[in-house]
Formats: structure tokens, C-alpha cells, sequence
């Protein structure tokens, strides 16, 4: 069944109000689907709403708060009556060494990168059964596969995504609702940017900082907003998504991004020779 003869779907995405969430919205909306999008700012969605007025809709919501997310994903589901696609895409990256790291930074970035994503499934599990299925979709990074210097923080939290998410595809795929962990590599959005936090660094960490980022400054130096970007479009990631749900096959992982199978097959390679050559470990040839 097309896109065109089936009935419109109710998209949930999460941080809709720009970046790759936005441009999951605005594909879903421009194939004729509806969007109920959740954001932080009043009006980051105005410009949808405004293109898409009977179709998107926009609900605020700070996924770190389970009571709100659960209220938010109930109220997406009575907007326009079904609940069908959940994208969890909110997320927030973060630089700093784990002597740099303190508590509350530690426990406040979890709380969005992981905990925002649990709370949004379990909420929406119950819509997508009495629904009688559809698809959440986790959005992940290559950084889930391997790591950084600098961002084990960040890597940890999308670890941790796909470990709860991989058990969750079995939990849920009795109720015909499949679970996509969509593995990304770089988009030009402002993840590193204004969604990028960092730690109070430390005088130690400045040459390493300086050898992986090009500068020991943190936060780092305004950018170049005029100049072109050098990653992919968030539409090309929108797009692979956007085919991705729609195709016969419905694999647990999915890479987008046309750098991503080769970053993931270097991050896979690192983790197997970490086993090193000694003991009785063998990987198959």
C-alpha cells in the first residue's frame, strides 16, 4: 500500500522545532501525513503550521519531566485520533572528560538522551497496541557503536538507548509495533552548536581537546554561519527515514547517512581487536 492510498498517519516527533526533527516533520507532512510535533520554544513550529495548517500541530513538552511526556503523548494521540509513528529524536550532545564531568550534568543529560526516550515509548505503547501497531523510532548515532574522547558521556546515554531499545523490539513485537534504532552519522544541524553542552574544563584535557576538536576553547568559537556546510541536509536523513518505515523489510537497525556503513564497519573492527589476539576467544572468519 502507497503512501497515497493509505489513510494519513499520526507522526509523534520529538524536538520538531528545528534540525533533523524538523525535517522529519516536514517529509512526513509533505507525503500527507499528520505531525504532532513537541517542542521546548513556543512557535518553533509556526512555519509548519502555517504550510501544513489541518495536519500539523505543535505540543510543549520537556521529555526530561515523565508525567508531561506521558500527558503530551496522550494528547497527541486525541488530536487527530491514532497514534501511529513515535520518532524520539530530542536529544542533546555534550563535551567533557569524565574527571570534568559533575553529578547533575551527568544525571541531566541522561535524563534527556535516555530517559526522555523511555518515557515517550512507554507512554506510547499503549496507543500503538489499540492502534494495532506502528513504529517507534529511535534516533541514534554512529556514537552508539563506538566512542570518543571527550564524549564518553554523550556515547554512554545513546548506549543505553539502544540496550533498552533492542529488548523493548522484543517486549512490543507481539503488539505489532516495531522498534527502529536509526544509527546517523553527520547532518548540518546545530548539534554542535546550540545543542551541544559542555563541562568546566580542566587545565589537563586542553591538548587533547585541542588534537580531536582543533581548539582547547570551551565552549567553541562562533562558527562561520555563512559558510556552506560541509554534512549532509537533515531532508537526506528525513528521506532514508522516510523509506526506511515504508520498505517490506523491518530490520532492528538502520544506518543513514552515505558515511555511515563505513564509520560503523571501523567502529565494529575497533570493538572486535579490543578483544586483542590472546586467549581463546576466536572471531569466525
Amino acid at each position: 500500500m502507497t503512501a497515497t492510498t493509505q489513510r494519513p498517519r499520526t507522526w509523534l516527533v520529538t524536538g520538531a522545532g528545528r534540525g533533523l526533527g524538523r525535517a522529519f516533520a516536514q517529509a512526513a507532512l509533505a507525503q500527507g501525513d499528520r505531525v504532532v510535533g513537541t517542542t521546548r520554544t513556543p512557535g518553533a513550529m509556526a512555519e509548519l503550521r502555517e504550510t501544513y495548517p489541518n495536519s500539523a500541530r505543535e505540543i510543549l513538552l520537556d521529555v526530561r519531566d515523565a508525567t508531561a511526556a506521558t500527558a503530551a503523548v496522550d494528547k497527541a494521540a486525541r488530536i487527530f485520533g491514532s497514534l501511529d509513528i513515535v520518532v524520539n529524536n530530542a536529544g542533546v550532545g555534550f563535551v567533557g572528560a569524565l574527571e570534568e564531568i559533575d553529578e547533575k550534568e551527568a544525571r541531566e543529560h541522561f535524563d534527556v538522551n535516555l530517559f526522555g526516550a523511555m518515557w515517550v515509548s512507554r507512554a506510547a505503547i499503549p496507543h500503538l497496541r489499540a492502534n494495532g501497531g506502528g513504529d517507534l523510532v529511535q534516533i541514534s548515532t554512529l556514537g552508539a557503536i563506538g566512542s570518543m574522547p571527550m564524549l564518553g558521556l554523550y556515547n554512554a546515554s545513546k548506549w543505553a538507548l539502544e540496550g533498552f531499545s533492542e529488548a523493548l523490539s522484543s517486549e512490543v513485537a507481539q503488539f505489532g509495533i516495531r522498534v527502529t534504532i536509526a544509527q546517523l552519522s553527520g547532518f548540518a544541524t546545530d548539534w554542535a552548536g546550540s545543542s551541544m553542552q559542555f563541562a568546566t574544563p580542566k587545565h589537563e584535557y586542553d591538548g587533547l581537546r585541542a588534537h580531536i576538536f582543533g581548539t582547547s576553547e570551551v565552549p567553541w568559537p562562533t562558527v562561520d554561519t555563512d559558510a556552506p556546510p560541509t554534512d549532509a541536509h537533515p531532508e537526506q536523513a528525513a528521506d532514508a527515514l522516510l523509506a526506511r518505515l515504508a520498505g517490506p523489510d523491518h530490520p532492528l537497525r538502520t544506518l543513514i547517512g552515505d558515511d555511515a556503513p563505513d564509520q560503523a564497519a571501523t567502529a565494529y573492527a575497533a570493538r572486535r581487536d579490543s578483544y586483542g589476539t590472546n586467549g581463546t576467544f576466536h572471531w569466525p572468519t
